[in-house]
């Protein structure tokens, strides 16, 4: 009997309990699906069941919803240790890599390894620390996002499609638009359009009849855009916690801003998500060939030590941005003479910086690109397409210093541009600054001549050649050839630095070394060179001259100043700014 007691009174305890928890569950029940009361809801609202509506709710995500939209819906738990997740490296067994390195040259990428990884993966979230809580208007614009793809690979592509839809507020995103550049891979007929109709967001797709490259198949993504901005991204990217709000309030803050994500790097080997620390800036050469640049010192000072803070930037690379639709369409676009790919970021990055608008780099907004070593596409031949676009780029947008272009790249002089009435007259409509403005006041980092002291061939006295680049890139020596006088690889600047330049090389010796080409630094050191009008010679900051040498006809070298004539030399000042010939 002693013992009976205590258990009765636990039990009543469970029971007591169990009924209060009953209570408290159906008190919270009709709190969050309680009828709408008060003068201003309506009447037959007051008369609903709680449990009625309830049940019909249910009613409609069964009979309603299809199956297969209810499982998109709805969110599938991640598992860290899958291949891929959270970024990580996706690692090909030896006995695998044989077949792995033949799939590899379908898509100039690890198929296996992307084929591995869970469409909706997860990744690290790699924005800057002030970035994460930084508040952003309710009020933003919509955007329309537009993939262009030609046979992409279908993990690729559709990782990218739930990336976007993952990590973007569903009310920003009006529209996800799949534009097919005439691909023949069956998985990207009938099977990837029943796929993504089953997506909770719209995505549209559309084929382009014959292929007709990146710029006319943007031009028809952008013809089909309902939303308030266009977000053009490569076909295989994958976006990151929090990109899309912080472009779309850059631009509602002014309309005229383009805006880039900052770019980070997935492995196109084990598609690992490579992310940096700070953005960087776009440029581009002598050859107008874009490139990524460190934050010059000009902008570190504008931004104060912000990391947060946009980057102001002279060019885009092309492949990822975001621009008010409207306002692109003042802008003409892309140019519609232009073909295939080639020059329309520079058109485009030209065209804001000079007509009124503005270009930068958001850190806060991250999007991994998967980055080729090369193409694994063939188009048909006939035009040099890239010549061709940079021919119109030149003509209408270098003004004089088209000419100077054209000594650096004869094939481009000599290439047909097509009709440029329309081109010349939109600049002349937008009102847009010179060429020279934007050098000295958007890129004053650039390679370009502006403030050059001398600028063509540089001709030793003695054995009649000259200095020339040898088509070798930053890190090799420098060599000597046969004056040719068609400018390209024997142009040469004599800076207000002092540097001995092409492009982005500097001369440069250490220790009485081999005269290199090491990228310019600006600093003087070993890449000061002072020329003498009087001897002719040209000598370094070591106090040695630039010479040829015994040991190789085809190399200068550097030697105490002697007087000899193998260490005269003629900089030969080239008239860039008339047409070659004139």
């Amino acid at each position: 009997m002693g013992i009976g007691c205590p258990r009765r009174s636990q039990c009543k305890i469970i029971i007591a309990t169990s009924l209060m928890w009953i209570m408290v569950d159906f008190m919270i029940l009709l709190y969050y699906t309680a009828p709408c009361v008060g003068p201003n809801c309506n009447k037959n609202a007051a008369n609903d069941n709680a449990i009625r509506r309830m049940i019909d709710r249910a009613n409609e995500w069964i009979n309603v919803l299809p199956e297969e939209k209810k499982q998109m819906d709805i969110p599938r738990p991640v598992n860290l240790d899958a291949p891929g997740e959270m970024g990580k490296p996706v690692i090909i067994e030896p006995e695998f890599q044989e077949e792995a390195e033949r799939l590899f040259r379908i898509n100039e990428f690890n198929l296996m390894a992307t084929d591995r990884i869970a469409l909706n993966r997860s990744l690290p979230d790699v924005r800057p620390k002030g970035c994460i809580n930084k508040p952003y208007p309710t009020n933003l614009p919509t955007t329309s996002v537009i993939l262009i793809y030609h046979n992409e690979a279908w993990s690729t592509l559709l990782r990218n499609v739930h990336s976007i839809i993952n990590r973007s507020p569903r009310h920003l995103l009006e529209e996800i638009i799949l534009i097919d550049d005439a691909s023949d891979q069956e998985h990207l007929g009938q099977k990837l359009k029943d796929y993504v109709a089953k997506l909770p967001v719209p995505v549209i797709t559309d084929k382009l009849p014959e292929r007709s490259g990146l710029i006319r198949a943007r031009m028809r993504g952008a013809e089909l855009a309902k939303g308030n901005v266009l977000t053009f991204l490569d076909s295989h990217c994958e976006c990151t916690e929090g990109w899309l709000e912080p472009l779309l309030a850059r631009i509602a803050e002014d309309r005229t801003i383009s805006v880039c994500p900052v770019i980070d790097v997935i492995s196109d080997s084990t598609f690992a998500y490579q992310h940096g620390n700070d953005p960087q800036m776009g440029g581009f050469g002598w050859s107008l060939f874009f490139k990524w640049f460190p934050v010059p010192k000009r902008e570190q000072v504008r931004r104060k030590g912000d990391a947060t803070m946009p980057v102001r930037s002279p060019t885009m690379a092309g492949g990822l941005f975001a621009i008010d639709k409207e306002y692109f369409e003042e802008l003409g676009l892309y140019d519609p003479g232009y073909s295939i790919w080639g020059g329309e970021n520079l058109e485009l990055s030209f065209k804001l910086w000079m007509c009124g608008g503005s270009l930068e780099f958001i850190p806060c907004s991250h999007v991994g690109h998967v980055f080729r070593k090369k193409s694994p596409y063939h188009f048909p031949p006939g035009t040099n397409y890239v010549n061709k676009n940079n021919k119109r780029l030149a003509e209408v947008w270098l003004d004089e210093y088209k000419n100077f272009y054209y000594r650096i790249s004869p094939g481009v002089a000599k290439t047909d541009p097509g009709d440029l009435t329309e081109r010349l007259a939109l600049r002349k409509k937008l009102n847009c600054q010179s060429f020279k403005w934007y050098l000295e006041n958007i890129y004053p980092e650039s390679s370009w001549p502006v403030n050059y002291k001398v600028m063509g061939e540089v001709r030793n006295m003695a054995s009649q050649q000259c200095l020339d680049t040898m088509m070798r890139d930053p890190g090799n020596k420098v060599g000597l050839f046969g004056c040719h006088g068609q400018g390209g690889n024997q142009i040469w600047a004599l800076t207000s630095l002092n540097e001995l330049r092409h492009d982005e090389a500097c001369l440069d010796v250490a220790r009485g070394g081999p005269v290199m080409m090491l990228s310019c630094h600006q600093q003087g050191g070993n890449q000061q060179w002072m020329y003498s009008d009087k001897t002719k010679e040209i000598k370094h900051s070591s106090g040695l001259c630039l010479d040829t040498s015994e040991k190789a006809h085809d190399e200068p070298s550097v030697k105490p100043c002697n007087g000899h004539l193998s260490q005269q030399w003629e900089l030969k000042n080239m008239t860039w700014l008339s047409p070659q010939g004139a």
